[in-house]
């Protein structure tokens, strides 16, 4: 028989499918009610003239109003489609709709439970910014959210390696070589990079969303062929709610994503990479993530240094604009470079299996 006539594979396929079809409605449904509230209590963006940063101040003070919060979208969606199918296998004895529940111990607990707690971090740093409360510039202190990440990093750590006693790690072509308690620093620095990457990233209209949403797309591809249904059917998930998402957020932006959004993807897009033991093709598929941050990272060492700048302004997309390149041409171009760089990871990542 052929393989795309197995009954089991097809139920499968549809029900990411379904599932990411379901999460993009509900978001674009409720979008409105929270847009219309988001602007009502005027929870928008400041842009701080500090005179630390010129050349961002003067690209994006056209920006200033803008609501944020807009990752709420997102994380909400997510949630309440996981405990609705999951209530309604229990409620109704349909196959079929138990059949689209995804809350799973093994696979979906942790990155739906990282995913909510890091929104709600997010969110309460998105509330103290734009009512300038908190550090100098508004919000959690960098330090501060820097521990706070981490320690949400150290209890998934912990969860991996004592829980489900993980400390394997996968090299593509080469095999899996168990690394005992390094597992867990490493576990804890690739979230909390990945967290403040997707965060450096969040900063024109469409941007993070876009890179997120091909990088949950590999890694639901990459889970669904390791059977992890559950996991490919949560990445569907917030695949979906990020094209709805997407919709209102592409240039000129209805809201922005904020850190409610951006730390808490970020965050859950590093627990998929290391329940699908994938986790070093995470820097090919992310690679525009990479670049962001490490835009960040060479134009402190070079100032510090040397008292020169690398980037006329950062991160990366900034010294594009700076350069002149249009916002959208901007966007667009890593959306493009965001596809590639998922297409190789995709190769590498399935075929490295052996």
């Amino acid at each position: 028989m052929n393989q795309f006539q197995d009954p089991i594979l097809l139920l499968n396929i549809v029900k990411v499918l379904i599932l990411t079809a379901c999460a993009f409605i509900i978001t674009f449904v409720w979008t409105p009610l929270l847009t219309h509230f988001l602007y009502k209590y005027k929870l928008s963006k400041k842009i701080r003239n500090t005179g630390l940063t010129p050349i961002y101040t003067k690209m994006h003070k056209e920006k200033e109003g803008t609501p944020t919060m807009g990752g709420l979208l997102i994380w909400v969606t997510t949630l309440a489609l996981a405990y609705i199918f999951f209530g309604l296998s229990k409620i109704i004895a349909i196959p079929f709709l138990e059949k689209l529940n995804f809350l799973s111990r093994g696979q979906t607990w942790l990155p739906l439970g990282a995913l909510v707690a890091c929104g709600l971090v997010g969110l309460l740093d998105d509330i103290l910014n734009v009512r300038g409360l908190g550090s100098k510039a508004g919000g959690i202190r960098v330090r501060h959210k820097l521990l706070i990440y981490t320690a949400i990093a150290a209890f998934g750590a912990w969860w991996f390696f004592y829980k489900l006693e993980w400390d394997v790690i996968h090299v593509p072509a080469v095999g899996d070589f168990n690394i005992g308690w390094w597992y867990i620093p490493l576990f804890m620095f690739i979230m909390v990079a990945t967290s403040f990457s997707v965060n450096e990233a969040d900063g024109l209209d469409g941007l993070a969303g876009g890179i997120l949403m091909f990088c949950f797309g590999a890694y639901a591809v990459i889970a669904f062929f390791q059977g992890k249904i559950e996991l490919a059917a949560f990445c569907g998930v917030i695949i979906g709610a990020l094209l709805a998402f997407l919709w209102f957020n592409i240039y000129p932006a209805r809201f922005f994503m904020g850190d409610t959004g951006s730390m808490a993807l970020g965050t859950t897009l590093a627990i998929v990479a290391m329940l699908t033991n994938s986790v070093l093709v995470l820097p090919i598929i992310a690679f525009p993530l990479v670049l962001e941050s490490g835009s960040v990272i060479i134009q402190l060492i070079s100032k510090k240094l040397f008292k020169k700048k690398v980037f006329l302004s950062t991160p990366l997309h900034h010294h594009f604009e700076a350069k002149g390149w249009p916002e959208p041409k901007v966007v667009m171009r890593f959306w493009v470079i965001s596809a590639i760089c998922m297409a190789i990871g995709l190769v590498i990542g399935l075929l490295g299996r052996g």
